[in-house]
């Protein structure tokens, strides 16, 4: 009977360590997809000639991505007496608190 109930406790103890490995494995997921969805915005937006709309100073907000749980949007700040434009690129998701992920670069004329 005592064999019974060490036993019992060692699985409770291992079903607890797999429910925390899942967890982990899923925001792991999905902070690599909304890095991805960051980087690929950023890089877009480099890629515009300096005058492009997609440029133009303010926030951008592209809401939700079709299919996925991010949302998207980007900041551009302009300082035009030294031509640069910083681009600030923020993915948003929940599962099921608030999380979101940032990226940042300067663009150049």
């Amino acid at each position: 009977m005592i064999g019974l109930i060490i036993l019992a406790v060692g699985l409770l103890g291992i079903v607890a360590m797999q429910v925390t490995s899942t967890k982990s494995s899923s925001f792991s997921n999905h902070v690599t997809q909304a890095t991805l969805l960051a980087q690929d915005k950023l890089e877009y937006l480099k890629n515009l000639s300096y005058r492009d709309s997609g440029l133009s100073s303010g926030q951008h907000d592209e809401g939700e991505i079709s299919g996925t749980i991010f949302a998207r949007h980007y900041t551009i700040v302009e300082d035009p007496g030294n031509w640069i434009k910083m681009i600030t690129v923020t993915v948003q998701w929940a599962d099921p608190k608030n999380h979101s992920i940032s990226f940042q670069t300067i663009r150049s004329k």
